[in-house]
C-alpha cells in the first residue's frame, strides 16, 4: 500500500515550460502614453517604441538596465581574474615535489655520497623556467615517494586542463584517471577527428555520426542531435581556447606550449588536439578564433575555467549586440532568453520576456499600423487611448482632486445621454428601471436572501407584496410565489439627461517653429487630441475642425496633427487660420460657434488676394488689419472666442487683449501642463446652460474657469 501511495504522490517545482501560463497580461496602457508622447514630440511611431523598450516602465526595467548589467559583469570578469591560474598551480607543484626530494635527499643516510651529490646538482641547475624544469625532470629517478607524486600530478593536471579548454567538465570527470581512461579519451578524440575529417570531405552519414554517438556519447552531456549540432558546441569552446592563449603575454604563451608536452606523459594528447583544433577552423570559420581580452585580476583561472570566462564574455558581447536592438529589423525575439538568464539569472530573462510580448502585443492588437509607405503610424484605436487617457488627466486637473474620474452633474433636463448613475438625495431624473431591478436581484443573492423553489409556505393574504412587487397567490393550493428580490434604494439608478445644444468648434493651433523652440509643441498636441477625444466620445453631434497655422494656415486630422514634426519656419498666419474656421461655421449654420485659438505669438503673415503668403517681423499693419477682420467675421457670426496665450511677451498679451475685447471674448494664460484642462473647460463653458460668458479671465490655470458645471465621463 505504501508504495502504491508513493507511486501517486505529486511532485511540484518552479515552472520551467516558457512564459507563465497564469501571469495576466502586459499592460499596454503605460507604453502607448510614452510612445504616444514620443510621436507628438516628433518620433516615428517605431522609434518611440524602441524607445519605449530601451527606457522601460515604471515597474518594468528596460533593455538599457539589462545592458547596463551585462556591461558589469564583462567587467567584472575582467578586472577579478587572470589567466595564469594553471602555470601558478604547476609551479606550486613542482616546488612541493622540489622541497620534498631535498628533505629526502638529506635524510637518507643510506644513499651514496656522490649518488647524493649528482642529485643535488641536478636539482640545484633546473632552468628557473617551470616549463623547461618540468621538462629536464622527465627522467628523473625520484628519491622521494611524495616528490614523485606530486610531479606526477602535474602531468595529470596538464591533461585534464588541456581536456577541459575543449570539453567543458573534464578537468573534475578526469581526476584521478587511470591508464584505461586515458586510452579512452585517446580512441574518442582520434575518432571525433576522423569523423570531422569524413565530413569535410563530404563523405559521412548519418549512420558515422548515431555510431560515434553509441560509442562516445559519454563525453557529450549536450547530447547533439547531428554533426552540425556537435561542430557548433566544439568549435565555440574551442575557439574560446584560442582567445584564450591569446589574451596571454607572450612569455606565458610559450611556457605552456612547453608544458603541454608534458600532459598525461605524453605529446599523444597534444597531437590529437591540436588535430581537432584543425578540423573545427576549417568547419567553422566565422568562429572569432583571432580575438583576445586583458584580464587585470589577481585571481588566477585554469586553462578550463579561463575558456569558460572567454566564452561568457562571447556570450555577454552577443547578448550586448541583442539587447542594444541597433541594427536592421532588430526584434525583441532575437534576445537569447536562455543565454540571459545564464549569465544574469531568471529575472533578467522574464524582464527580456515581457519587453518581448510587450512589443509583440503593441504589433499584433492593432495599436501600430502600417501605412502605404510601409512605415508603422499609430493607429484609430491607439489614438483613441491615448486621448482616453489624456482626458482622464484633464479631468483630473478640471476637478482639482486626484483620482476624480468624473464631474458628476452631466445636465438637469434634457434628452437622455444614454447613461445612468446611482440616485441620490434631491435627483429628480427618471429611474431606469431595468437597471434598477437587475441591481436589487443581484444584491439579494449577493446578500443570501433568496429561497428555494417550490418550498411549502402557508397561505398568505393577497395583498401581501415585498417592496412594491406584486405577489401570485395560486387560488387553491397550500403555496405562494414570493418575488425573488427585494428592492433597497441602494438598488436605484436613474437615468442621466443633457441638455443639448449642437456646437460647431474650430481648434486654431499655432504650429510655428517657436511653440517647438519652447517646449509648447507636445502640451499642444496633447490639447488638441483630448478635446478631439472628448467630442468624438461624449459629444458627436458637435463639428470639430483642427486648423494649424505656421507661414499659412490647413485643415487638420488629428492623426496628421499628432504625428506633425516641427520644422524651421518664420510666420504665424493668424489670418489663413481664422478664414478656415468662418468657413467651418458656415457649413453648419445652426450649431453654436465656438473659436479656440492656441498661440504664442503675434500674427507676422497673412493671405495676399492673389493667394501668395505674405511676411514681416515685426508685424506688418495690414497683417493686423486682415486679422481683425476676419476675428471680427467670426464675431458676427455669434462664435464665442477664447484665446489661450502661451509665453509672457508682454507685447503679445496687449494684442491679445485687445483682440478678446472685439468679439467680447475671453483669455486665458495657462501653464503648459494646464492647457488641456483649459481648453477643454472652454469648450465644456460654451454649450453650457449659463451659454457665453463674456469679460476675460488671465494668469494661471484658475482662468478656465466659468465652465458652466459641465461633466463628462472617461470610461477606461
Amino acid at each position: 500500500m505504501a508504495r502504491s501511495r508513493d507511486a501517486h504522490r505529486a511532485r511540484y517545482g518552479k515552472y520551467a515550460g516558457g512564459p507563465d501560463p497564469l501571469a495576466p497580461p502586459v499592460d499596454l496602457s503605460e507604453a502607448l502614453d510614452a510612445i504616444g508622447e514620443d510621436v507628438m514630440a516628433g518620433y516615428s511611431p517605431e522609434r518611440a517604441m524602441r524607445e519605449f523598450l530601451r527606457r522601460g516602465g515604471r515597474d518594468q526595467r528596460g533593455l538599457d538596465d539589462l545592458a547596463r548589467r551585462v556591461q558589469e559583469k564583462r567587467r567584472e570578469l575582467l578586472q577579478r581574474h587572470n589567466l595564469d591560474g594553471t602555470l601558478q598551480e604547476v609551479k606550486e607543484l613542482l616546488d612541493r615535489a622540489l622541497l620534498e626530494e631535498r628533505k629526502q635527499l638529506a635524510r637518507d643516510i643510506d644513499m651514496d655520497d656522490a649518488d647524493r651529490a649528482f642529485r643535488e646538482l641536478q636539482l640545484e641547475n633546473l632552468s628557473p623556467s617551470t616549463a623547461a624544469a618540468v621538462s629536464e625532470l622527465s627522467s628523473y629517478d625520484w628519491s622521494s615517494q611524495q616528490a614523485r607524486e606530486d610531479y606526477e600530478k602535474i602531468k595529470d593536471l596538464l591533461g585534464r586542463e588541456l581536456l577541459d579548454q575543449r570539453f567543458a567538465g573534464m578537468k573534475q570527470a578526469m581526476e584521478g584517471a587511470t591508464d584505461e581512461d586515458r586510452a579512452a579519451i585517446n580512441e574518442m578524440l582520434d575518432d571525433l577527428n576522423g569523423l570531422l575529417e569524413k565530413h569535410a570531405r563530404g563523405e559521412d552519414t548519418p549512420e558515422d555520426f548515431a555510431e560515434f554517438m553509441d560509442k562516445h556519447g559519454d563525453f557529450f552531456p549536450e547530447n547533439p542531435k547531428d554533426i552540425d549540432e556537435l561542430l557548433d558546441t566544439l568549435a565555440q569552446r574551442s575557439a574560446a581556447a584560442q582567445r584564450t592563449l591569446n589574451s596571454m603575454t607572450p612569455e606565458q604563451r610559450e611556457e605552456l606550449m612547453q608544458l603541454s608536452a608534458q600532459a598525461f606523459g605524453s605529446p599523444q594528447l597534444t597531437e590529437q588536439l591540436s588535430r581537432l583544433d584543425a578540423n573545427l577552423q576549417v568547419a567553422r570559420p566565422g568562429e572569432d578564433w583571432g580575438g583576445s581580452e586583458q584580464f587585470e585580476g589577481d585571481q588566477g583561472m585554469g586553462l578550463g575555467d579561463g575558456t569558460g570566462a572567454l566564452q561568457d564574455l562571447a556570450d555577454l558581447d552577443a547578448l550586448a549586440d541583442q539587447l542594444a536592438q541597433s541594427y536592421v529589423g532588430a526584434r525583441m525575439d532575437d534576445v537569447d532568453l536562455d543565454k540571459l538568464a545564464r549569465q544574469l539569472g531568471d529575472d533578467a530573462a522574464v524582464d527580456a520576456r515581457t519587453l518581448s510580448e510587450l512589443e509583440k502585443a503593441l504589433r499584433e492588437t492593432g495599436y501600430l499600423k502600417k501605412d502605404s509607405t510601409g512605415q508603422f503610424r499609430l493607429s484609430p484605436k491607439a489614438m483613441r487611448q491615448l486621448g482616453k487617457a489624456l482626458l482622464r488627466d484633464v479631468a483630473q486637473r478640471m476637478s482639482g482632486r486626484q483620482g476624480a474620474r468624473d464631474l458628476r452633474q452631466a445636465g438637469a433636463a434634457g434628452e437622455r445621454s444614454g447613461a445612468t448613475r446611482e440616485w441620490a438625495f434631491g435627483d429628480t431624473e427618471p429611474w431606469d428601471i431595468p437597471r434598477t431591478v437587475l441591481n436589487a436581484v443581484r444584491r439579494t443573492a449577493a446578500e443570501g436572501l433568496g429561497f428555494e423553489t417550490g418550498a411549502e409556505r402557508p397561505p398568505q393574504p393577497a395583498a401581501s407584496t415585498d417592496a412594491g412587487a406584486s405577489s401570485v397567490v395560486e387560488e387553491r393550493g397550500t403555496s405562494v410565489s414570493k418575488p425573488p428580490f427585494k428592492l433597497d434604494i441602494r438598488d436605484v439608478e436613474v437615468t442621466e439627461t443633457e441638455a443639448r445644444t449642437q456646437a460647431c468648434v474650430a481648434l486654431l493651433v499655432d504650429t510655428s517653429f517657436s511653440m517647438a523652440m519652447d517646449g509648447r509643441w507636445v502640451p499642444m498636441k496633447r490639447t488638441a487630441l483630448a478635446l478631439h477625444t472628448l467630442i468624438k466620445s461624449r459629444f458627436r453631434g458637435d463639428h470639430l475642425q483642427l486648423i494649424g497655422f505656421g507661414r499659412h494656415a490647413e485643415v487638420m486630422e488629428i492623426e496628421e496633427l499628432t504625428a506633425l514634426d516641427a520644422f524651421w519656419q518664420k510666420g504665424t498666419n493668424l489670418h489663413h487660420a481664422l478664414l478656415l474656421a468662418n468657413r467651418h461655421f458656415r457649413k453648419h449654420p445652426n450649431a453654436q460657434p465656438v473659436l479656440l485659438v492656441v498661440t504664442d505669438g503675434e500674427p507676422t503673415s497673412h493671405l495676399e488676394p492673389n493667394g501668395e503668403v505674405y511676411f514681416d517681423y515685426p508685424p506688418h499693419p495690414l497683417t493686423i488689419a486682415y486679422s481683425v477682420r476676419e476675428l471680427d467675421n467670426a464675431g458676427r457670426l455669434g462664435a464665442q472666442v477664447t484665446f489661450f496665450r502661451l509665453g509672457e511677451d508682454p507685447g503679445l498679451a496687449r494684442f491679445i487683449d485687445s483682440m478678446a475685447k472685439r468679439v467680447d471674448g475671453r483669455v486665458v494664460a495657462p501653464e503648459l501642463d494646464d492647457l488641456g484642462a483649459a481648453v477643454v473647460g472652454s469648450y465644456l463653458g460654451s454649450r453650457g446652460p449659463r451659454g457665453r460668458s463674456s469679460g476675460r479671465s488671465s494668469g494661471g490655470a484658475g482662468g478656465f474657469g466659468g465652465w458652466g458645471g459641465r461633466g463628462f465621463w472617461v470610461d477606461d
